[in-house]
C-alpha cells in the first residue's frame, strides 16, 4: 500500500526524501520543501502531497520519481484509502539541472554570472568579518575587444571570450571565483586572506597570461587587459561597493595606458561622483539655456583680412561655473548627447551668421566642430541641409572641423559622411593636426580642404627647434597636397611672422582676437571695417 510504501521509504536509508515544488490542490498553503515526515502532515491538513523523491527499482537502481498522493474519504469524512500517481523523472533531471544552472551562470562561458558572484562575494565578506580576514576583487577588462568583433565578427569574438575564460581559469586557486559580467568584463574573487601583495601578484599573472596571442581558427589574436583591484575592508564593506571600486580602478588602469593593473584609491570615488554630477547637469543644460557659443576670428596672414570665424561651444553652469569644452564634450559623447548638442551648435551658428550679415557685417564663413560620433550617424547630412535651408545660407558659407582621428580611423561610414559633405560644397578642416598618430598615407583617402596646426606647436615657436621643424613640415605637407594651412593659438607677433614666412596662409589666436560672444564680435567687426 501507499502507506506501507511511505513507512518503508522512511526507514530506508537516503530514500523517500521529498524535495521542492510540493503543492496543494485544495487552495491552502503547503510548505515548499518537505522532509519524509511532512507528507503525513500535508495529507492530514490538505488531503494531498506532491513532490519529488528518490526511489529504488526492483533491480536496485535508484531513480528520481515525481509522486502525487491523495486521500480518499468516506461519507463520514474518514480516510479509507490513499491514491498515488507517480512518474519517472529521470529524463527530466538534466533539463531541470540546466534550468537551475542558467540563472546563475554565463551562457557563453559557463562561468558564474554577476548574481552568483555577488552571492559568493557576500558570503566571503561575512566569513572575513567573522575571521577578521581580507579578500581581493580583480576587475579584468580586455583592451580593444570591440575591434575583434568589428573586424573578425562576433562568432570569433565569442570564441575568444571562451578561450580567455579558460586561460584565466588555469591560474585560479580552489577558493577563488572567476565570473563573467558580460561583454569582455571578468571578475576574479580572491578568497582566503588575500593581501595587497597577493592581489598584485595575481593581477600580474593574469596580465602575463593574456599577453600571449590566442589562436582562433587562422587568426592569431593579440591580447592585453586592464585590471582594477579592490580590497576588503579597505575599499568597501559590501559586495556592490567592492565591485564598483574595482571597476573604477580598472578605468584608471585604462587611462594609464592599458595593459596594467591599478589599485582603487579614495580619490577615484570622488572623481566618479564628480563625473556623475557633471553628466546629470549636462543632460538639462540645453533646456536651461546654460550653453552658448563664442566666436573667434580667423585671419589671412598676408592681408590681415577676416577669413571667417570659428564657433566654440561654452557651458556656464550656475554652480560649477565655466566648464571647459574638453571636460563636457567627451561627457556628451559618452552619454549620447553629442548629437543633440551638435545639432544645436550647427543651428545657432548658421542663425548667427545670418544676423551678422543682416546687420551689415561681412563675415565670409563660419566653422563648426563635428565629432566622429556625429559623422558615424546617418542624420548629420540632413541636419546640415536643414540648417542651410532654414537660414538661407549656401554650403560655401560653412566649414566643418573634425579631429585628426578621422585620418587614422578606418570607418567607412565616417569617410562616406565626409565625402557627402564635401560633395555638398562644405569645406572640411582637420583640427589639431600633428597631435595624434596620423597615418600620412591615408590623408588622400579623406576629402579635406585644410589642416589646422595645434596651438601647442605654435606656442613653442622661438623656444624649441623641434616644434618649429614640425610646424614647417605640416605647412610644407599642406602645400604639397594642395591644402591650405591654418594655425591656432597665435599670441605673439614673432609667431605670426614665422608662420607667414613659412608659407602658412591662415591663423587665429589672441593676437587677432579672443573668443567672444556675438555682440562683442559685432563690435570687433565694426572696428575692423573702420581700419
Amino acid at each position: 500500500s501507499v502507506v506501507g510504501w511511505i513507512r518503508r521509504a522512511a526507514r530506508s536509508r537516503g530514500l523517500g526524501t521529498a524535495v521542492a515544488r510540493a503543492a496543494s490542490t485544495r487552495g491552502r498553503a503547503v510548505p515548499p520543501k518537505f522532509g519524509i515526515a511532512d507528507p503525513w502532515s500535508a495529507l492530514r491538513s490538505v488531503g494531498q502531497w506532491r513532490g519529488e523523491i528518490w526511489n529504488r527499482r526492483k533491480d536496485g537502481e535508484i531513480y528520481a520519481e515525481w509522486l502525487t498522493i491523495s486521500t480518499v474519504n468516506d461519507a463520514a469524512g474518514q480516510t479509507t484509502h490513499y491514491v498515488a500517481i507517480f512518474s519517472d523523472a529521470t529524463q527530466l533531471k538534466p533539463s531541470q539541472e540546466r534550468m537551475d544552472f542558467l540563472p546563475n551562470h554565463d551562457a557563453l562561458t559557463g562561468l558564474p554570472n554577476r548574481i552568483l558572484l555577488q552571492d559568493r562575494l557576500s558570503q566571503a565578506i561575512r566569513r572575513a568579518q567573522r575571521e577578521r580576514g581580507r579578500l581581493a576583487l580583480l576587475f579584468v577588462d580586455l583592451d580593444r575587444f570591440k575591434k575583434v568583433n568589428d573586424t573578425l565578427g562576433h562568432e570569433v569574438g565569442d570564441r575568444l571570450l571562451e578561450a580567455v575564460a579558460r586561460r584565466l581559469g588555469e591560474r585560479l586557486r580552489g577558493a577563488d571565483t572567476l565570473s563573467r559580467l558580460g561583454g569582455d568584463e571578468f571578475l576574479i574573487l580572491l578568497d582566503g586572506h588575500s593581501s595587497a601583495a597577493g592581489a598584485a601578484a595575481a593581477a600580474q599573472a593574469c596580465l602575463d597570461l593574456l599577453r600571449s596571442p590566442l589562436q582562433i581558427d587562422t587568426h592569431a589574436i593579440p591580447l592585453s587587459a586592464s585590471i582594477g583591484i579592490s580590497l576588503y575592508p579597505t575599499d568597501g564593506m559590501d559586495a556592490e561597493t567592492l565591485i564598483r571600486s574595482a571597476d573604477l580602478a580598472m578605468y584608471h588602469a585604462k587611462e594609464r595606458g592599458r595593459g596594467n593593473y591599478q589599485f582603487h584609491a579614495p580619490e577615484m570615488s570622488i572623481a566618479a561622483q564628480e563625473q556623475h554630477a557633471l553628466e546629470n547637469a549636462l543632460r538639462g543644460a540645453l533646456a536651461r539655456g546654460e550653453l552658448g557659443l563664442l566666436y573667434q576670428p580667423q585671419i589671412e596672414l598676408a592681408t590681415g583680412h577676416l577669413w571667417g570665424v570659428e564657433a566654440l561651444a561654452r557651458w556656464a553652469h550656475p554652480d560649477l561655473g565655466a566648464v571647459a569644452p574638453e571636460r563636457f564634450i567627451p561627457v556628451a559623447e559618452r552619454i549620447g548627447l553629442i548629437g543633440e548638442l551638435g545639432e544645436w551648435v550647427l543651428t545657432e551658428a548658421c542663425r548667427q551668421l545670418v544676423r551678422w550679415r543682416t546687420a551689415g557685417f561681412a563675415v565670409p564663413r563660419i566653422a563648426v566642430n563635428v565629432s566622429i560620433q556625429q559623422l558615424a550617424r546617418s542624420n548629420l547630412l540632413p541636419t546640415l541641409q536643414r540648417c542651410l535651408v532654414e537660414s538661407g545660407l549656401v554650403p560655401e558659407d560653412l566649414e566643418v572641423e573634425v579631429t585628426e582621428s578621422v585620418i587614422v580611423g578606418d570607418n567607412a561610414r565616417v569617410i562616406t559622411a565626409l565625402s557627402d559633405l564635401r560633395s555638398l560644397g562644405i569645406s572640411l578642416v582637420v583640427d589639431d593636426f600633428g597631435t595624434g598618430a596620423c597615418a600620412l598615407g591615408r590623408i588622400n583617402r579623406v576629402p579635406i580642404d585644410r589642416l589646422k596646426i595645434h596651438g601647442s606647436f605654435i606656442r613653442c615657436i622661438g623656444r624649441g627647434q623641434s616644434e618649429e621643424a614640425i610646424t614647417r613640415a605640416i605647412i610644407d605637407l599642406g602645400r604639397d597636397l594642395g591644402l591650405a594651412v591654418i594655425a591656432e593659438g597665435v599670441e605673439r607677433e614673432d609667431q605670426s611672422a614665422f608662420l607667414q614666412a613659412a608659407g602658412c596662409r591662415l591663423a587665429q589666436g589672441y593676437l587677432f582676437g579672443e573668443p567672444m560672444d556675438a555682440d562683442a564680435l559685432g563690435v570687433y567687426l565694426g572696428r575692423a571695417a573702420v581700419h
